[in-house]
């Protein structure tokens, strides 16, 4: 913001860097789940490989999460004042 960002902007790219992380958390851990699921198909008697529907409700809930909690930060970022923060600095 002391360099001519304006709140908006500032808030946006807080939140755009972590939905980037959660997303990125997000497939890898929807590969490591399939990985599990099939490892477990093959030793265990009836459960399924991937249940499509819990992983993805899931999947869902976590990113919501991870959006609704860099928000917080994000808000607080862009109400800092240029001029207080640069002179505590």
């Amino acid at each position: 913001m002391a360099l001519g960002a304006g709140r908006d902007r500032v808030l946006r790219m807080i939140l755009v860097e972590g939905a980037a992380l959660a997303f990125i958390g997000s497939v890898l851990g929807l590969v490591g789940a399939y990985f599990v699921g099939r490892a477990m198909h093959s030793m265990l008697f009836g459960v399924g490989t991937f249940d499509s529907t819990a992983i993805g409700a899931v999947s869902a809930l976590l990113l919501l999460t991870a959006v609704s909690a860099s928000y917080l930060p994000a808000r607080r970022a862009a109400s800092i004042e240029p001029m207080k923060a640069l002179r505590t600095e």
